[in-house]
């Protein structure tokens, strides 16, 4: 039943326009609200190893590295300050047998230097077989 013969429906239709203004309201204020970190610290996973034990018993440089950056080959003390005095060493203990490997005893607390030092001067002598000794907990 009919009662308004003469009135046609009009469409109803949605206006987007203000739904689209509070939608970039929002979006401009978590854009400012939002906080950009940047992290300044590294955070480094240092990988684990297993070392096979060697059968072969082969005679080893042993270069040991006090915090004070004082040096000592095969436990006995050296007055080597700079890396040619330490090239010097590591050759006369090699006896020209270049497969020798060196292993570097550093202090925790020993400067970088003084273990860069011991590394050139290890391969000034020609000992390429370099190795780190480390403390296992």
């Amino acid at each position: 039943m009919n009662f308004q013969k003469g009135k046609k429906n009009d469409e109803l239709e949605i206006n987007f326009i203000p739904l689209i203004d509070v939608l970039l309201v929002i979006i401009i204020f978590l854009v400012v609200s939002t906080t950009f970190a940047r992290f300044s610290q590294l955070k480094i996973n240092l990988p684990v190893a297993e070392a096979n034990i060697s059968d072969k018993t082969q005679e080893h440089i042993n270069v040991a590295i006090s915090k004070d950056g004082q040096y000592s080959i095969n436990e006995k003390l050296i007055n080597a300050k700079t890396v040619a005095e330490l090239t010097i060493k590591l050759r006369e203990l090699s006896n020209s047998r270049l497969d020798n490997p060196l292993v570097i005893n550093a202090d925790a607390l020993a400067s970088h230097q003084s273990v860069i030092n011991v590394m050139e001067a290890s391969r000034q002598a020609g000992l390429t077989k370099i190795t780190f000794s480390t403390k296992v907990n």
